[in-house]
């Protein structure tokens, strides 16, 4: 009679930790999560036709967004319920890739045998844990902008495509001395009758902030009677429906001044959407306080000496955007040429060729570039984490060759 093994043996029930362990470094998991990242990426890349890339890769994969509704509109089949497309929750993008992190972590370098014949899979396995883990350090530590440069202008700011900040600035000689900023993350949660006092010690006042909306305009009552919003000089703001997180929002708040005696100034309008920031005079000191986009300074100034746009023959489909610049950094000039794929990268910066203008402009008039800039300290980390995976799967396929090999020898050694 055979003995048993430990496979015939009954098993001792898992504990919850072992099982949870199991479950999340378990192929099944990582198979559901791949499948969904594909469906976020399909969806997202055709939404964002209709909607812009960054609104979409907002809503598919933000930290803040837990799930996702796809839109189906653009499907004239699909099946509607009262006139709007049936869609259904994925999980949100940036969870997804998170949970995949853990089960690559747990599956691919903890759970795996270890041995010489799985060396390869456990650089691969790295080398997609670092891609995932490049891809969030991009997404909480990286910045995107635009600068936008005439011919024969020079610029050294970017603006932020969607934070909304308050400046305070003292002017002295009719020109901003020192400028002051609140930024967004700051303000962004001052709705529903919540405030906050902000205080700086270059400042003789304080500046509450209040009733914060991600996009609005300002209106007067005589235009449109205001339903329960408060009134400021007979203006309030009004809430407009827009994108959340769009590039185009017009973020606005109420505002005023506190002394340090404990008077409090008159209320006031800030507005994203306002052409003049608000002025107001302290003893003989004359200061500004506006709501703009956040500007972020380079660490060099780019001239425009050159802007070329090519069509394709008897369209106006772009072929080529091509600019000519002079990088000009602690007085010494570098030319450069940027065109559309084919971005410069310096100082930790990545300039793209993103639009120009003025539409439809006519020969011989000045024209403009814009261009779109990151700040990513992850930037080359993809590419790097490519070089690891490949490498890995190389030296899984020189074990499995080499296993082959050796192998066969020895079979016709044992034959012979």
């Amino acid at each position: 009679m055979p003995r048993p093994t430990n496979s015939d043996l009954p098993q001792p029930p898992k504990g919850p930790l072992r099982t949870a362990f199991d479950f999340l470094s378990g192929f099944g998991l990582a198979t559901i999560l791949l499948l969904i990242l594909g469906l976020l990426t399909w969806f997202a890349t055709l939404e964002q036709i209709d909607h812009g890339l960054y609104p979409t890769l907002r809503k598919y994969f933000d930290w803040r967004e837990w799930y996702v509704l796809p839109d189906f509109s653009w499907l004239d089949w699909w099946p509607k319920i009262g006139g709007n497309p049936l869609t259904f929750p994925l999980p949100g993008g940036y969870w997804t890739c998170a949970l995949l992190l853990v089960n690559m972590t747990l599956g691919g370098v903890i759970r795996i045998r270890k041995g010489w014949k799985s060396v390869g899979n456990l650089i691969a396995h790295f080398g997609i844990i670092f891609m995932l883990v490049a891809g969030g350090v991009a997404h909480h530590y990286s910045e995107r902008g635009n600068m936008a440069v005439g011919e024969g202008a020079e610029s050294n700011v970017a603006e932020d495509y969607f934070e909304y900040v308050v400046e305070v600035a003292e002017i002295v000689d009719g020109k901003p001395d020192k400028v002051l900023v609140i930024r967004g993350d700051r303000i962004e949660g001052l709705t529903d009758g919540a405030s906050r006092v902000f205080r700086f010690p270059d400042l003789p006042f304080d500046v509450e902030v209040a009733g914060y909306l991600e996009n609005c305009v300002p209106v007067s009552v005589n235009e449109r009677a205001p339903a329960g919003e408060r009134v400021v000089d007979d203006f309030y703001l009004m809430e407009k429906p827009g994108e959340k997180n769009a590039e185009a929002n017009t973020a606005g708040c109420y505002a005023r001044v506190l002394e340090r005696d404990g008077s409090k100034g008159d209320p006031f309008i800030l507005a994203g959407a306002s052409f003049h920031p608000f002025t107001l005079k302290h003893g003989d000191r004359v200061f500004t306080v506006d709501m703009r986009k956040r500007l972020w300074a380079m660490p060099f100034t780019v001239r425009l000496d050159e802007f070329d746009a090519r069509f394709h023959p008897g369209t106006m489909k772009p072929a080529k955007f091509i600019s000519h610049i002079t990088r000009i950094e602690d007085g010494h000039e570098a030319p450069v040429v940027i065109q559309m794929n084919e971005p410069m990268r310096y100082e930790g910066l990545t300039f793209f060729q993103a639009s120009y203008g003025p539409p439809g402009a006519m020969p011989g008039q000045k024209m403009y570039s814009v261009f779109e800039i990151v700040r990513n300290p992850a930037d080359k980390w993809p590419e790097y984490s490519l070089y690891i995976v490949s490498f890995g799967m190389l030296v899984t396929f020189l074990t499995k060759l080499g296993g082959f090999v050796v192998t066969s020898t020895r079979k016709r050694s044992n034959h012979a």
